[in-house]
């Protein structure tokens, strides 16, 4: 973890990781011991590796129409604008630099890239922030 020490760097990490299509849900040690992990668990280790920088370890849930998967953020912010740390197969519902001022802005980022097998665009809204904090 202790070279995990920027955002870049966790999201190279987690792009590192091989992806997972199994059902099986990792936390964040689990994912550093096995190197693998799909976007749930990417978005938790994130999450978890944020928050070891100081970062709150804040997640969003990004919902798309019912002929897609959905999709998980972690999410950071600096100097009051908004980035990402996400897990994907697909190399555009990755990282964001913190440059967006709403979470609205920075969601709408994923819609070009948001599109399904038929190639239709998919993504539909999004959660609040969800401060992991809570489960302590």
């Amino acid at each position: 973890m202790e070279r995990l020490s920027t955002p870049n760097k966790i999201q190279t990490f987690i792009d590192e990781l091989a992806y997972s299509a199994d059902g099986t849900y990792r936390c964040p040690l689990r994912v550093l011991r096995e190197r693998i992990a799909h976007c749930f668990d990417g978005a938790l280790f994130a999450a978890a590796a944020l928050r070891h920088l100081s970062y709150p370890p804040l997640i969003l849930y990004i919902i798309s129409n019912d002929r897609d998967d959905d999709h998980l953020l972690a999410l950071f912010k600096r100097d009051g604008r908004w980035g990402a740390v996400a897990k994907s197969n697909v190399v555009g519902l990755r990282f964001r630099e913190p440059i967006y001022r709403t979470l609205r802005e920075l969601v709408m980022s994923y819609f070009e890239q948001y599109t399904n097998v038929e190639r239709k665009k998919t993504l539909r809204s999004y959660t609040v922030p969800l401060n992991l904090k809570a489960f302590d």
